[in-house]
């Protein structure tokens, strides 16, 4: 019950202290980035269908993250490989979501 309050009390500290996005701040639009905390939070509350909504890229995102530091570890044949498509993966999604955020949200 004790680690249950410290984890509802660390993700409301997550959400009170979002960092604010210089670029919007300036330019007025959202940044490629935009969503991704927001994102990470709904996560971490076991909200996958938010998360996704949010920022669809952070889930490739930490798969490539995840496989860099197993193949730094494990030194995998082919890892190379998985790590050069999932970031052309995560890169492609990022970028869609980023037309797609400036072409519907109205900016």
């Amino acid at each position: 019950m004790i680690l249950l309050t410290i984890w509802g009390d660390f993700i409301g500290w997550l959400e009170r202290n979002q960092g604010a996005c210089i670029y919007k701040k300036y330019f007025g639009i959202e940044c490629p980035g935009c969503g991704m905390q927001t994102s990470f939070i709904e996560l971490l509350k076991g909200n996958l269908k938010e998360s996704i909504i949010a920022y669809p890229a952070l889930f490739p995102m930490i798969f490539m993250f995840s496989y860099l530091i197993a193949h730094l570890i494990f030194k995998f044949e082919k890892g190379y490989l998985v790590l050069k498509i999932s970031f052309i993966f995560t890169v492609v999604i990022i970028v869609f979501n980023f037309i797609f955020k400036l072409l519907y949200n109205g900016h």
